[in-house]
């Protein structure tokens, strides 16, 4: 159908735009804070981050859960050994997979991160009030699910 119109795309209403300025906004303020003061990188936190909740993942399951690619899961790690703030255990399950958890050093710097953190998200979510906190949950949720069928080889049909 050569004459028919294709929709503008209005980069300002485009929520995977809006949704991804948003998150690198808060992402950066945020990481400023605890670059200065801790000399982490924002793949570094993550990765400390997500070891500190769940202990004894491997890098993949870093991956997976912190939605980084392995390249850059492993570069943090990397840095994060380096600084001693992360250790690698081979499996004893399975020898071709590391097991990572933060040191004792490294513990002690998320435990300091962490009402850091929650300060900052607090001082995000302020603007809103507890109905609209429980409903942006919701509605993360309900998108995160949805971005299932975004993934490649499931057909995504234009509306």
């Amino acid at each position: 159908m050569p004459n028919e119109r294709v929709r503008p795309l209005v980069l300002d209403a485009f929520v995977p735009y809006r949704l991804s300025v948003l998150t690198n906004r808060v992402s950066d303020a945020i990481a400023a804070h605890y670059e200065d003061r801790f000399g982490l990188t924002i793949p570094e936190w993550r990765v400390m981050a997500a070891l500190g909740d769940t202990p004894d993942l491997s890098a993949r399951e870093v991956a997976t859960r912190t939605a980084m690619d392995k390249v850059q899961v492993s570069r943090a790690v990397a840095s994060l050994m380096a600084a001693r703030r992360v250790q690698r255990t081979p499996s004893e399950a399975d020898g071709r997979v590391a097991h990572l958890a933060l040191t004792r050093a490294g513990r002690a710097v998320y435990e300091e991160i962490v009402p850091l953190a929650l300060h900052l998200e607090e001082t995000l979510l302020s603007v809103l009030t507890g109905e609209e906190r429980r409903t942006l949950h919701r509605l993360m949720d309900k998108l995160a699910t949805q971005t299932q069928k975004l993934e490649p080889g499931r057909k995504a049909e234009p509306a």
